[in-house]
């Protein structure tokens, strides 16, 4: 997915005191060529990332004609985590990946060095409604070898109250095989009643719960429908109420440390790495590739700004 936002960056300013805090999603749309609005939660004018964890984007449910329609744009220095929650949509890449994602499998593209990519919707009939993430790849893997992975086969967690899909890393004893390369975990939790479930949390980690369909109590804190709520590391356990019915993603990981640059689809460590990206890009270097499908075209990648990118931690500053 793309970010069409030209500067995607956001200060930080959290006081240590605060435990929470609520993740207000702002809209924005997906391309100039595709109707979909997306509602993005991360990053945040208060926070960028959790854990590694760098962006959220949820959108539909809609049956709207080529919902999702994002031609090839690159990526640099991160991972894309593709999760549907109805649909049904197509990835093609410039490393010669074709693959169809539906709901309960998972797509995972890591850019590395440099890929690209588009997306398509392709059954109308079906509401498209899902997430993309994407994850900060640490200085020790950005500038791997671009390669992409689809699991179609993911470990459920079920009690009397709710079915839970883990798609990356481990949630009460029960683990992804998906590969990441930071400590990280992601899950979909489906309340089938109403009710109050408690799970077991790394107290190392700092979390996300998104609230996607339904309002959730998270740790008595209630969050509404497409809002976020972020917790930071030390608690031991989680506790979650809702009506049936509901739906909500957890992310969390532990927190990413090392300062980075996002700008548009890219992930880099200075101003000139993020600008020779835009040239490659731009130039049509060998970098991200090319590759066919049934969109067409390529996005171009917007202007640098005037001011020279700085990088900043990945995560929140003390007050």
């Amino acid at each position: 997915m793309s970010n069409l936002a030209v500067t995607p960056e956001f200060d930080s300013s959290i006081p240590e005191f605060v435990e929470s805090i609520l993740l207000e999603p702002r809209s924005v749309k997906l391309t100039p060529r595709s109707g979909i609005t997306i509602e993005r939660t991360l990053p945040h004018r208060e926070l960028r990332t959790i854990g590694a964890w760098c962006f959220v984007d949820h959108f539909g449910p809609t049956n709207q004609a080529n919902a999702m329609s994002v031609a090839a744009h690159p990526h640099t220095g991160l991972q894309t985590v593709t999760w549907l929650f109805s649909g049904l949509v197509e990835h093609r890449d410039s490393i010669g990946s074709i693959q169809e994602i539906q709901p309960g499998q998972l797509n995972i593209m890591t850019a590395g060095y440099g890929i690209s990519h588009s997306e398509l919707s392709i059954d109308q009939n079906i509401a498209l409604h899902g997430i993309q993430l994407w994850v900060v790849l640490p200085d020790s893997a950005r500038e791997m070898k671009p390669k992409f992975e689809h699991y179609s086969d993911l470990p459920t967690l079920k009690t009397d109250l709710v079915t839970s899909k883990v798609f990356v890393g481990q949630f009460n004893n029960v683990s992804a095989i998906t590969k990441t390369y930071s400590p990280l975990v992601g899950v979909e939790i489906y309340f089938d009643k109403s009710g109050e479930q408690n799970f077991e949390l790394n107290p190392e980690f700092e979390y996300g719960v998104l609230a996607v369909s339904g309002e959730i109590v998270v740790q008595g804190k209630q969050v509404p429908q497409g809002s976020m709520l972020y917790l930071i590391p030390g608690d031991l356990n989680l506790s979650l109420a809702s009506t049936a019915l509901s739906r909500a993603v957890l992310i969390g990981g532990q927190p990413f440390t090392e300062p980075i640059i996002m700008w548009w689809n890219f992930i880099g460590r200075s101003h000139d790495e993020i600008a020779q990206m835009r040239t490659d890009w731009e130039s049509g270097a060998d970098r991200f590739g090319s590759f066919k499908d049934r969109i067409g075209g390529r996005i171009p990648a917007p202007q640098m700004p005037s001011l020279k990118l700085t990088p900043r931690s990945g995560k929140p500053k003390s007050g």
